[in-house]
Formats: C-alpha cells, sequence, structure tokens
C-alpha cells in the first residue's frame, strides 16, 4: 500500500513538474529582464556617466547607461533612488511629485533651474496602497487629486490644509492590475482608467477595464469606454482634442499575439445618455480580431463586428505605458512636432524579450498614422537582462522632456540642442582667457565685471558670407538658457574683443529678455557653457529683438560649419 501511494505522490509531482516546465518555456523565458538585476550595478553605473561628448552627432548619453539616441538629442539623469517612480507631476518650482507605487509613497523632487538637476527631495506621502496616478486641478495649482489601487482622494500640496487629505470616491481593489491613472481633459473633467482583474476572464465588477468620468462634486463614477483590459496611461491630442490611450493586450497567446495597441478613445459627452464605446476585451483585441481561444461560444454573427477597433497595433507584450504628444514649442525639428512618444515597459511574457525602449510614433498633421521607429533604446542588455524599465513620459514647453523608470529609480532629463550635429571639425573658436573644458573666469560672469570673454576664430571656410555666435547653457531646468546671441559679423573677423562687438555686428536678446551679453550665473553646480560659432552663406536680415531661436530659424539651410567652445563655471 505504501509503495503504490509513493508512486501516486511521484506520479502526481512529475505531472506538475513537467506541466509547470512545459508553461515556463512556453511562456516565461523571457522573463528575465523584468525580475532579474543586471550584471552591471545600475547605480554605479549612474553615478559614474561618462564624459560629456564635444558635439551630439549621434546623440549625447550622459547617464552611464548604454544608451541610444537621435542626433542633436541628449539624456542625463535627473533625479535618482526613486525605487518603483512611475507617475510625475510638475509643480511650480522646477521639481515633480512622483508616485512610486512599489513603496507606496509619493516623493517630492526640487529641481533646479538653472541646474537642470534635481537638487533635494524627499517622501512627502507615505503609507499609501499602491497610489499612482496624480493630477493637479487646472483651476488651483495647490489642489492634487491622487489615485490608490481603492480610490481617489484630493490634497494641497503647499500646506495639506483646507479641505485636507480627502476621499472622493472608492475603486475596485486586487486582482492582476492595480495602477489607476488620473487626468484633467479638455473638457475639465476628471477621468481615472481601471484595469481588469485578471489577464482574461468575464468581470463582475462593471468599473473593471475601463476608462470612467470622475464626478468630483457628486463624488460618484461615470463610464467612459469599456472593453479596455489595461489602459494604463492616457494623454489628449492638441490638434483635435481626443483622447488617445495605450493598451496591454492579455498573455499566453504566444509570442506576436494579440497586439499592445493605441486606442483613440471617444466617450459619449457630458449628461448626453449614450453608451460607451466599447474596445472589445474580453472577446476581441486589435482591429476587431475574436479571442476564439478565450471565447468558445458560436456566433452567428461577427461578435467584434460593433466593437471599436484599434487605431495603431503594436508589438505583443511590448507593455506599452506613459505618451506624450510632441509639442510645436519644444524647438525640436520641425519633423518631430505633434509626433507621439510612448514608453515600453517591456515584456514578460515573450520568449524573446522585447519593448524596454521609447519609440517615436509618427503622425501627420491630422494624427493620421504614419510609421514608427525607436526614440530610446539601450536598456534591454544581450545577457537577458535590463538596466532599466521607462514608465511615464512629459514633455515640457521649450522642449525639455523627462521620463520615469521604476526599476532603475530615476528620472531622466532629455534635450535638444538644434544644429549642433552638424559640426565642423576644422573651423575653430577658441579664448585666450580660457581653454576647452576650463573655467571660465570670474570677470566674465555675473560674479564679476560680466563682459563677453575674448575669443579667436580659425579656419573659416571659403564662400563664408558672415558668423554668427550663440553662447548658452543647455544644463538649465527648463531648457537650454541663452546668453549671448550676434550675427552678421564679417566673414574675415579673426577675433572678438573682450567686452566688445565687433563693428557691424548685431545682438539679439538673451533668455532674461536683454539684448546684448549676460554672463554666466548658475545658482548652483558646475555648468558647461557653449560658445557656438556658425559659418554661414548668407547675411542675416533680423531686427534686434531677434532671441537665440529666431535666429537659429533664420540660419537654417545657410550653415557652412559650425565650431564650439565649452567653457565651465560654478559660483563660490
Amino acid at each position: 500500500m505504501k509503495k503504490l501511494l509513493w508512486a501516486v505522490v511521484v506520479i502526481f509531482v512529475a505531472f506538475w513538474a513537467v506541466w509547470i516546465g512545459v508553461f515556463y518555456y512556453k511562456n516565461l523565458r523571457g522573463i528575465g529582464p523584468a525580475v532579474r538585476a543586471p550584471k552591471e550595478d545600475i547605480a554605479e553605473l549612474i553615478d559614474n556617466p561618462p564624459t560629456p561628448s564635444l558635439t551630439l552627432r549621434e546623440g549625447e548619453n550622459r547617464t552611464g547607461m548604454p544608451l541610444k539616441l537621435p542626433p542633436g538629442f541628449s539624456i542625463e539623469i535627473f533625479a535618482k533612488d526613486l525605487p518603483g517612480a512611475r507617475v510625475m507631476v510638475p509643480d511650480s518650482f522646477g521639481g515633480f511629485l512622483v508616485s512610486q507605487t512599489s513603496e507606496g509613497n509619493v516623493s517630492e523632487i526640487m529641481g533646479d533651474q538653472e541646474s537642470g538637476r534635481a537638487v533635494d527631495f524627499g517622501t512627502y506621502l507615505s503609507g499609501l496602497r499602491k497610489p499612482h496616478g496624480m493630477v493637479v486641478d487646472p483651476k488651483d495649482q495647490e489642489h492634487f487629486f491622487i489615485a490608490e489601487e481603492d480610490k481617489i482622494s484630493e490634497f494641497y500640496v503647499a500646506t495639506m490644509e483646507g479641505p485636507g487629505f480627502s476621499k472622493i470616491v472608492d475603486l475596485p481593489s486586487g486582482g492582476n492590475h492595480t495602477t489607476r491613472t488620473l487626468g484633467f481633459g479638455p473638457d475639465g473633467r476628471l477621468y481615472v482608467s481601471i484595469g481588469s482583474s485578471c489577464n482574461v476572464c468575464n468581470e463582475n465588477d462593471p468599473r473593471r477595464a475601463a476608462i470612467y468620468v470622475v464626478d468630483i462634486e457628486n463624488k460618484k463614477l461615470i463610464p467612459y469606454a469599456t472593453g479596455l483590459r489595461n489602459s494604463v496611461f492616457f494623454t489628449w491630442s492638441y490638434v483635435d482634442g481626443r483622447m488617445w490611450a495605450t493598451e496591454m493586450g492579455r498573455d499566453l497567446l504566444g509570442d506576436d499575439l494579440p497586439p499592445d495597441e493605441i486606442n483613440i478613445v471617444e466617450g459619449p459627452s457630458a449628461d448626453s445618455g449614450q453608451n460607451p464605446p466599447d474596445f472589445g476585451w474580453p472577446i476581441c483585441y486589435g482591429k476587431n480580431i475574436h479571442d476564439s481561444v478565450f471565447d468558445k461560444n458560436v456566433y452567428v454573427r461577427d461578435p467584434c463586428a460593433d466593437k471599436v477597433p484599434s487605431y495603431i497595433d503594436l508589438p505583443a507584450h511590448s507593455a506599452p505605458l506613459g505618451l506624450a504628444f510632441i509639442p510645436k514649442d519644444a524647438g525640436w525639428p520641425k519633423e518631430y512636432e505633434g509626433d507621439l512618444l510612448v514608453a515600453y515597459h517591456g515584456s514578460w511574457n515573450r520568449t524573446k524579450p522585447t519593448g524596454y525602449k521609447v519609440v517615436r510614433i509618427k503622425l501627420d498633421a491630422q494624427g493620421n498614422y504614419e510609421g514608427m521607429e525607436d526614440f530610446i533604446s539601450g536598456w534591454l542588455q544581450d545577457d537577458g537582462t535590463a538596466l532599466g524599465r521607462p514608465v511615464d513620459i512629459l514633455v515640457q514647453s521649450g522642449g525639455v522632456m523627462y521620463i520615469s523608470d521604476d526599476k532603475a529609480g530615476v528620472i531622466y532629463r532629455v534635450t535638444y540642442s538644434p544644429l549642433t550635429h552638424n559640426i565642423s571639425q576644422s573651423m575653430r573658436i577658441e579664448s585666450p582667457a580660457f581653454g576647452q573644458n576650463e573655467r571660465i573666469p570670474k570677470k566674465y560672469t555675473c560674479d564679476g565685471e560680466d563682459v563677453n570673454p575674448p575669443l579667436t576664430i580659425a579656419d573659416v571656410p571659403e564662400g563664408t558670407k558672415s558668423l554668427a555666435l550663440i553662447h548658452d547653457d543647455p544644463d538649465a531646468t527648463d531648457g537650454t538658457w541663452v546668453h549671448w546671441t550676434v550675427w552678421n559679423i564679417t566673414p574675415d573677423t579673426r577675433a572678438l574683443e573682450e567686452g566688445k562687438v565687433p563693428q557691424g555686428a548685431m545682438e539679439g536678446t538673451q533668455s532674461w529678455g536683454r539684448t546684448g551679453y549676460g554672463g554666466p550665473c548658475p545658482p548652483s553646480g558646475a555648468h558647461r557653457y557653449f560658445f557656438k560659432l556658425y559659418a554661414l552663406d548668407a547675411t542675416l536680415d533680423l531686427p534686434a529683438s531677434t532671441d537665440a531661436q529666431g535666429l537659429t530659424s533664420a540660419m537654417e539651410g545657410h550653415i557652412l560649419a559650425q565650431a564650439e567652445l565649452i567653457g565651465l563655471y560654478e559660483r563660490q
């Protein structure tokens, strides 16, 4: 009898061991990047970034990670030591509130307007239940809303007084998907996304797998869209005001099914009484494809025919999260204007991992899909690990972009420097007062006489009709800070004297709104100050009020060569 019992136990254990092995082989071979620590110490990598290059010909990476990005763009660590960093909400002080979902915290990061880096941060709220979405009231910049797994609450960021920290509405909790994201739409209404409780199932709670309008005054949820398995992030197009949402497809259908999605969500207008649109989950996915693996029912007509199809199908298991439209005033290349950036958090249910990057979705002027390409990649390693997993994306006016990363526990800062990828290796600009990457003498800063340093020019190419100079600081929080612009310098000029502008040249306005030179004046830390010289095949007819952006636009198509001198300055 004992032998029979042992035989049954062995067969039972063997059966489940084989089942687990097969399941792992079919579904979990690619889970490594999502759960395993990389060989490299992430903290050590970001604490020892490479020396910044003098050009952005291939994109400049100052993170210490092997990241790649397009020419002219640079990426650096804005803030670190933020495990589980997810949603970012900018404040009025150059910093952020950041939800750390896995930690149960919200941290407050103080940013430095000049250096472009976090100078201080600490825990602002703690003991929360998987906090995720946060949003500021567009009518009151001190009034915030936060979504935990089981509720939406409001609070006042400055004083925590007034109405205080109070619950508005309950949300369903538990299950597979516990992040809740908030956003105010162009219509002034507050929206919340609520994921499904399962991979694929028929939900008992209608609040699941949907996006709702939050009726703040009456403290209730109004259905806006259903059949959305897990639309963790959403935003609105400034072209037509419609909501765009990322959507994670179900798992366990193989490497390439179903597609993840980007959906355009057009729910019923306020008080219209219309039924919300149904995007098909759990029985449909993508372009209204029936999930016959889950749904075994037999239909007379296609059960997906009346569902809303995806707008853009993405590679399966990419796990799209944050998305942001590139604004017109970003100062990025013209072809980027209006395009969509999407963060791929990265796969786990795929034999060969995918995702772990930020992609650019190319759109035409009307928002029609034209294609996609990688924008930032390199987090996914060849050894089956990942150095990071991008989550939220925020592109601010002026073109500064922030990306949160809940695996590396950091926030990245991305900027664009126009024209720098055209740098000539022949033309030169130097200064007898300081060398390349050396400290700028105090005399030429706001702490001294605040006059421009002497500069020398050599090897101007033939055919040059005029020279232009832009002196700026790319390390400022809100984008590059311009200190001096000069144009129509005669091509035979070989020196700019200390405190003087060459005869016949024009000066424009700098970021302080004044005409003329404004010396380095960083509030804290060492900044890099670029003196960028351009050889042009034309003279420029520009008014004295022209700023650096206007000068840059006027130079497009006329640049023969460019040279740079970089000086450093840190106030004592």
